[in-house]
C-alpha cells in the first residue's frame, strides 16, 4: 500500500512521517537524516518498528544504523527521479492539490505498470 501527503513547497518531511505511518505497521522504516528527531525515534520504538535512520553529524552520541538495509532507501530516491521525468509534476502545472495528487497517482501507476 502506498499513500502520500502534499505538502506546501517549504515544509519539511519530517512533521508529516508519523500521519504517513498511521493505520500501518511496518517491521523496519529507512529514512534520511533529515527524520532524525527525538520525537519519531520514539515513537516508532513504542511501536516496535525498528528505524534505519543515520544520525545527524551535531548529535552528541551517534547512533548505530546498519548501513546495509540503509542502501534500501536507493529505491525511493529512483522512483523520485522518474516521476519527476513527467513534466507536469516537476513544473507542477496543476495548481489545485487534488489535481497535482491525482496526477501523481497516475504517473505512479504508469511506473509501476512500465
Amino acid at each position: 500500500m502506498a499513500r502520500f501527503i502534499l505538502t506546501s513547497g517549504q515544509a519539511g518531511d519530517n512533521p508529516q512521517a508519523l500521519p504517513l505511518l498511521e493505520g500501518i505497521t511496518p517491521v523496519w522504516l529507512a529514512a534520511g537524516r533529515a527524520h532524525d528527531s527525538g520525537e519519531l525515534l520514539d515513537a516508532l520504538a513504542a511501536r516496535q518498528i525498528g528505524a534505519t535512520i543515520p544520525p545527524r553529524k551535531n548529535r552528541s552520541v551517534q547512533r548505530f544504523h546498519d548501513r546495509h538495509l540503509y542502501k534500501s532507501r536507493n529505491l525511493v530516491e529512483r522512483f523520485f527521479h522518474r516521476i519527476k521525468q513527467f513534466r507536469g509534476i516537476a513544473a507542477r502545472y496543476d495548481k489545485l492539490a487534488e489535481r497535482f495528487a491525482s496526477f501523481i497517482a497516475v504517473c505512479a501507476s504508469v511506473i509501476w505498470l512500465a
